[in-house]
């Protein structure tokens, strides 16, 4: 069975909602991680960790340090959401590796999904610690500039949506392409770059929320101390 037979089984209909490959891989990828974060936590020990506790503890612990380097104050808020954006987008950046499946971030309706996702938490974030006075930075310094921050929002959540499906998809047609030209004497270093590939696209893209929160909470910050002088 080749990739275009497999990937014909993964679509049905839910009433008037049409399931595809890229629901369906994004559903076992949540699956998946949710099952090795309770393998991995129902059995905390501080005494005698297991290995793969020690393991899970240094993975928080590095997305941890890499979210403090820019939101030093609000690290531990921020994780959950920014450590699991990270972590779903690595998995769904490397399921494309197994035969038969593709990277459901090479698909233009997930990216978006992220993005808006990421989008919604900006504000949720920024309204979250200052109230209603987080919408204040939309018509500062002149309320004429409102339509000008609204398109800005808008473009760079598109943005964010795109550079991630295009580096995916490039990807995977750039090694659909040398697997068809050079046989199996590419898949080892297409094997190592779609893995690399994979992290550092994941990074990027949780880099890129931590900077749009971070602006959003120091544009708060800047307001605040105005208004003090």
């Amino acid at each position: 069975m080749d990739d275009t037979d497999f990937a014909t089984h993964l679509n049905f209909s839910l009433g008037p909602f049409h399931i595809g490959p890229t629901v369906l891989t994004t559903w076992l990828l949540m699956l998946c991680i949710g099952l090795l974060a309770w393998l991995g936590t129902r059995r905390l020990s501080v005494d005698a960790p297991s290995r793969f506790q020690t393991l899970l503890e240094g993975v928080v612990a590095t997305m941890e340090a890499a979210i403090a380097s820019v939101v030093q104050d609000d690290a531990r808020t921020l994780l959950p959401f920014v450590g699991t954006l990270w972590l779903c987008i690595v998995a769904a950046n490397l399921v494309g590796l197994v035969p038969g499946l593709g990277s459901p971030t090479a698909d233009l309706s997930e990216t978006a999904a992220l993005a808006f996702l990421v989008f919604l938490a900006v504000h949720w974030f920024g309204f979250r610690k200052n109230g209603w006075r987080y919408f204040r930075h939309y018509l500062s310094p002149s309320p004429i500039l409102l339509p000008f921050h609204l398109l800005n929002e808008i473009s760079r959540t598109i943005a964010l949506a795109m550079r991630l499906f295009g580096n995916m998809m490039s990807l995977e047609l750039a090694a659909l392409l040398m697997l068809l030209v050079a046989g199996l004497l590419a898949p080892v270093p297409l094997l190592l770059l779609h893995i690399v590939e994979a992290l550092v696209q994941a990074y990027i893209f949780g880099m890129l929320t931590l900077i749009y929160i971070a602006g959003a909470l120091q544009t708060q910050k800047q307001s605040r101390e105005a208004a003090h002088e």
